[in-house]
């Protein structure tokens, strides 16, 4: 009798254990990896930026790339306005959206 209880014990715990493996595994395809693509496309988007290039900012400032630095990005926003912004605060290519469109 106790033999059997083990054993059920056993199967039910085995259950378990695949059961969480298969929900880790649908959250790593379904959650992590998505989201790590998306990180390495706007890394990519962010080392091909160059001078002319229309953007939007992650706050919303639209404008034109006339400066490029290592970590930094200066954008005429208006009329000779310039204002710099670090290169992680580019959202966006606005030129590429037109073209699409």
């Amino acid at each position: 009798m106790f033999l059997i209880t083990l054993l059920q014990a056993q199967s039910n715990m085995i259950a378990n254990l695949v059961f969480i493996g298969v929900i880790i595994i649908v959250f790593y395809f379904f959650m992590l990896r998505p989201q790590q693509k998306k990180q390495k496309e706007q890394k990519l988007f962010r080392e091909n930026l160059k001078v002319g290039d229309k953007v939007v900012t992650i706050g919303g400032a639209h404008g034109k790339i006339v400066e490029l630095n290592a970590e930094t990005v200066v954008v005429d926003v208006d009329r000779g306005v310039k204002i710099t912004f670090e290169k992680s605060s580019i959202s966006d290519e606005l030129s590429k959206k037109a073209i699409s469109k």
